[in-house]
């Protein structure tokens, strides 16, 4: 037994022996709320080149090891280089899948040059992120001549998507992933050369990419808070909806949101989102660019895990390393709203040309009648339940490992979430605490003995989006 306040863990009440005994009691040890750090992982296509193996999760700490582990240019190598890229502190890992066993086909595109140089010049070829093959061209030079040149000098950028072969003066991308993925490649090609012209025929004919749902389960028990994909189809996105429904569920507590991207139009990238309406699903959309899509979202998830505050917002923040469209295809004001208000996040062309975040939202718009539901619209909301989620849960442990249940213990399990509450308060996670306070119920439940209920208001504090003001003029 105990004294009325005091208990023992390891002090036995049936001590008989003289004595002074002492033992330690760490559970009143921390105070404060716990960090955030955010886990990143990815999910996307190897080569038959890389060491590590499909469906083994591995960390990733550079470059380099992508690309041994992965393959130069495979698509989750690129996808790794983005998120470094975006922010080098980023704990991340990944997981990669092989090309379809069956039915894949590789993304194919040609550039066919035509006629002889009648003047030197240069010649060039773009491909997908800022790979650039650049050939110097002499007067008489044939068109075979500057394909071939141009293959070469493809060839030793070994970390593109797209292998180069040639055939007389066509010269051959082919996607070094099977699969939809590699239509997105995107091939440009310019000539300063007189008599000299190049002609894209623009990469198409992927087809049938890998199932997503291995690669989810090889990572279910390992806790990542950030999830991305490289593919955003309605199958894909479906299993990754039924993944992080299982993993942030009240009975596992692994709170992740996934995270893909979108670089075509502002109504594919409605539709999309439309169809996945779900409040742990983000997505960063920009029109136009040359940067493959599973770039776009590899680095919006490096820049949301590089924010461990849950309820700041990630306005303005810039995405490095991604391609700034044509100012053609930069998102109007009116279409950016309208990305807003279904679903999308847009990313837009801020000064120096950097690509920054208007608003990180999730895809969640309507509730389960159609009726237009905020509750879930921005990213930080579901960050910051998540994060209360983690400091509730830890802060109970802590307290109470091995806690016995009388009219004494709910008082007391009462007084540590309102601790926590004021703690996230003072950090301006949530708000309005005392205006809340009496909501917060702990209750012994009426069917099982050993168990306690608890009811939480929690008053997440908001982003600052919108300012407006009136300016009167006085004369």
């Amino acid at each position: 037994m105990a004294s009325p306040n005091i208990a023992f863990d390891n002090i036995p009440a049936s001590i008989r022996k003289p004595g002074k005994y002492f033992e330690f009691n760490t559970k009143l040890a921390v105070r404060t709320l716990p960090g955030n750090p955010q886990r990143v992982v990815l999910i996307g296509q190897r080569l038959s080149t890389g060491t590590i193996a499909a469906g083994q999760p591995v960390d990733i700490f550079d470059d380099g090891q992508a690309r041994l582990y992965f393959g130069a240019g495979s698509i989750l190598h690129l996808m790794a280089r983005a998120a470094i890229s975006a922010y080098p502190h980023l704990q991340l890992s990944a997981v990669a899948l092989d090309d379809a066993a069956t039915g894949g086909l590789a993304a194919t595109g040609t550039v066919t040059v035509t006629g002889v140089a009648t003047a030197p010049g240069v010649v060039a070829v773009n491909v997908a992120n800022g790979a650039r093959a650049v050939v110097a061209v002499s007067i008489g030079d044939k068109a075979e001549t500057v394909a071939t040149a141009l293959k070469a000098a493809l060839i030793q950028s070994n970390d593109l998507p797209v292998a180069a072969s040639t055939n007389a003066a066509v010269l051959t991308l082919s996607a070094k992933n099977k699969g939809t993925l590699g239509n997105a490649i995107k091939i440009a090609a310019t000539s300063t050369v007189a008599g000299i012209t190049l002609a894209v025929k623009p990469m198409s004919g992927g087809a049938t990419d890998p199932v997503l749902a291995p690669a989810l389960t090889a990572i279910f028990a390992a806790g990542h808070n950030i999830i991305v994909t490289a593919y955003a189809d309605k199958v894909s996105l479906t299993a990754l909806r039924n993944h992080l429904d299982a993993v942030i569920s009240p009975l596992e507590q692994r709170d992740a949101f996934g995270v893909y991207g979108h670089a075509g139009t502002l109504a594919e990238a409605t539709t999309l989102a439309g169809t996945t309406n779900y409040g742990w699903i983000t997505n960063a959309w920009l029109r136009g660019t040359s940067s493959l899509p599973y770039e776009i979202a590899a680095g919006y998830a490096a820049v949301a895990a590089s924010e461990e505050d849950p309820a700041r917002p990630l306005n303005t923040l810039e995405i490095k390393e991604l391609n700034v469209p044509d100012v053609a295809q930069w998102a109007s004001r009116k279409e950016q709203e309208s990305a807003l208000y279904n679903g999308v996040t847009p990313l837009e062309i801020g000064p120096g040309n950097k690509i920054q975040i208007v608003r990180a939202i999730t895809t969640y718009t309507l509730d389960p009648q159609g009726v237009q539901d905020v509750a879930l619209l921005d990213l930080t909301t579901i960050r910051t339940l998540a994060y209360a989620r983690k400091a509730f849960r830890e802060r109970i442990a802590l307290r109470f490992p091995r806690e016995k249940l009388s009219e004494r213990t709910p008082p007391k399990v009462r007084s540590e979430l309102l601790d926590v509450l004021y703690k996230m308060e003072e950090l301006e996670i949530v708000e309005m605490v005392d205006a809340h306070k009496d909501g917060v119920l702990v209750e012994r439940d009426m069917q099982d003995v050993n168990r306690l209920n608890a009811r939480i208001p929690v008053d997440v504090v908001n982003g600052l989006h919108v300012f407006a003001g009136r300016i009167d003029l006085l004369l």
